[in-house]
């Protein structure tokens, strides 16, 4: 998805166009969630971008979009624009934590444990 988003439209409440804008984001998510995993993909990602026009969009996580787009409607943007293009995603395992003297810690051993 790349698109710029008006938040001011004449004859519409700015807070329905909020909500209407919001739920277009989301059901593109949604949506290409849907599709069917390549092999080996664990799971759907995006690379997103945000700013007030697309010379001006800056790359920001996924998870900061919905508070991005209300900070924009809280300063009065007329309009902002927004890329979403879909991304194939892998997990990957965390790191152990370490212990004091910076040795991988052991898992305890259920039975000492009790």
């Amino acid at each position: 998805m790349k698109k710029t988003f008006k938040l001011t439209i004449e004859g519409k409440n700015r807070d329905r166009v909020l909500d209407a804008v919001k739920h277009d984001i989301r059901k593109y998510v949604k949506r290409q969630r849907r599709v069917p995993l390549p092999e080996g993909v664990d799971f759907w990602d995006f690379d997103c971008r945000f700013g007030s026009s697309e010379d001006t969009a800056a790359v920001v996580h996924f998870a900061t979009i919905t508070a991005l787009v209300d900070a924009a409607a809280k300063d009065g943007a007329d309009a902002f624009y927004l890329e979403m293009p879909a991304k194939e995603g892998r997990r990957t395992a965390r790191p152990r934590p370490l212990g004091d003297e910076g040795v991988e810690m052991a898992d305890p051993d259920p039975e000492a444990v009790g």
